[in-house]
């Protein structure tokens, strides 16, 4: 699964491990992150973010 990048931070959103403290499951694709998911180090939206 493609990873993203925030480009902001740095932060890398591996769908592998999901955001569990975001409550995103393992295996969550970045397409299907919910709409108000937002990078868990910044907080910025996920237009912000680019694949790696």
């Amino acid at each position: 699964m493609q990873k993203y990048v925030c480009d902001v931070c740095g932060y890398v959103y591996d769908p592998e491990l999901g955001d569990p403290d975001s409550g995103v499951e393992l295996g969550t694709s970045f397409a299907d992150l919910p709409e108000d998911w937002v990078c868990p180090i910044c907080a910025v939206d996920k237009d912000q973010f680019s694949a790696e």
